[in-house]
């Protein structure tokens, strides 16, 4: 699965150069969040002119990342391998900050840590991923979590269960649209060795989703009568839910499981509604080439959190968008004007260890969005061999270690 991890978030600074007018000091750009879309832009901030002050703020010591976690989840992969420290990002000369931010003020240009320490900057970068919507679905809140678990921030949420047999995806926008249906397949394959008598059910608020053919083409064929996928015109939209007998209630009929993973709305993570960046939708609206916030002037917000157009929620495309960014800010703060970019997501699915299903878009600016690149990207074939599809899976493994090691280190 490509997705993006992330927490509860945080805050970060910078300060003295805005303009070339300021002439005094380095130019400070700050950071908030570690992950995919926050590392890569410290990294690239600090590869575009070493004479940047950049300072990373994480409260977290160590990144849980989200791809892959699915595995971890169905029992196929240990969650140390989903662990990342910050090591070699202080190595890089980027100051690393574990701590959160209470408080950003647009006008003074100062964030506030929760030690009480401010930090100022001419630049604010925001990549805080995704909160909770504790109050959007009736039954599910921060207690009947620990019950029926989301597992969709990665971390703790991760080991709550090795098994799920009935899966409530949410509508859009949401982290990482294929998530869901990697983790039916991913829990159909554990279903199938360890309890054959058992099946997936899987609620959804949509009656589309990503790599759909590729998905039921393969449950057909790895997991027949196995994965019971339930659409929103059949009644897939979870209504409400009652942790305390796991049932799951939906406007046709109500659901008791066994085991029951609720992925519940979402919004962008809090930091963002407290430096005024987010709308009314709870994502943050930016401009496309800078990815500077269109409500506050010198913040820019990256990964799951902004309104990005046609481009997902993803790692990958968090981090594209990290160095775009990173680009953009180093452009204005020599105060030039930001290239138009052209980006690029490429998302792996696994449905199973060795059976893995892909997908590619490119993305350009058009009338203030990102919209596809007409004729570029594309899915996998939905006819190819098992030989290609154990090469999927393979290439994903190596993407994982790729990202994670330009990121991280």
């Amino acid at each position: 699965m490509l997705c993006t991890t992330r927490r509860t978030f945080l805050g970060g600074a910078v300060a003295l150069l805005a303009t070339p007018a300021i002439a005094q000091g380095k130019p400070r750009v700050v950071i908030l969040g570690g992950g995919f879309g926050g590392a890569a832009c410290a990294r690239a901030m600090r590869l575009a002119d070493p004479g940047f002050e950049v300072t990373l703020v994480e409260p977290n010591p160590t990144f849980t990342a989200c791809p892959f976690s699915n595995a971890v989840i169905a029992g196929l992969r240990d969650i140390a391998a989903q662990r990342f420290g910050y090591d070699a990002i202080r190595t890089a000369g980027i100051t690393v900050a574990q701590d959160q931010a209470t408080a950003v003020d647009p006008q003074t240009r100062r964030v506030t840590l929760r030690g009480g320490a401010g930090l100022d900057y001419d630049r604010l970068v925001l990549s805080p991923g995704i909160a909770i919507r504790w109050d959007s679905l009736p039954g599910y809140d921060e207690a009947a979590a620990a019950v029926m678990p989301h597992a969709w921030i990665a971390g703790e949420q991760t080991l709550l269960r090795r098994q799920l047999e009935v899966i409530s995806a949410p509508a859009n926008p949401f982290r990482c649209p294929p998530g869901p249906y990697e983790r039916a397949s991913l829990i159909a394959y554990y279903l199938k060795t360890a309890k054959p008598r058992s099946k997936v059910i899987l609620l959804d608020a949509k009656d589309s989703f990503s790599k759909q053919r590729l998905f039921q083409d393969a449950w057909r064929q790895l997991y027949p009568e196995r994965v019971e996928w339930v659409s929103l015109s059949n009644g897939g939209k979870v209504t409400s839910v009652d942790a305390k007998t796991r049932t799951l209630v939906s406007d046709f009929a109500t659901y008791k499981a066994d085991v029951a993973n609720v992925i519940p709305p979402q919004r962008a993570g809090r930091i963002a509604e407290l430096a005024g960046v987010a709308d009314r939708t709870g994502w943050c609206p930016v401009d496309p080439v800078s990815f500077e916030s269109r409500l506050q002037p010198n913040i820019h917000v990256v990964g799951d959190a902004a309104i990005a157009g046609a481009m997902p929620k993803s790692a990958f495309a968090a981090n594209a968008q990290a160095k775009v960014c990173a680009d953009a800010i180093t452009a204005l703060l020599h105060g030039d004007t930001p290239s138009q970019p052209k980006l690029i997501n490429n998302c792996y699915s696994l449905v199973a260890p060795d059976y893995g299903i892909s997908i590619a878009g490119v993305y350009h600016p058009v009338n203030g969005q990102l919209a596809d690149v007409e004729g570029a990207g594309g899915a996998s074939p939905s006819d190819a061999p098992a030989d290609f599809r154990a090469l999927e899976a393979s290439y994903a493994e190596a993407w994982f270690r790729t990202i994670t090691t330009q990121t991280f280190g």
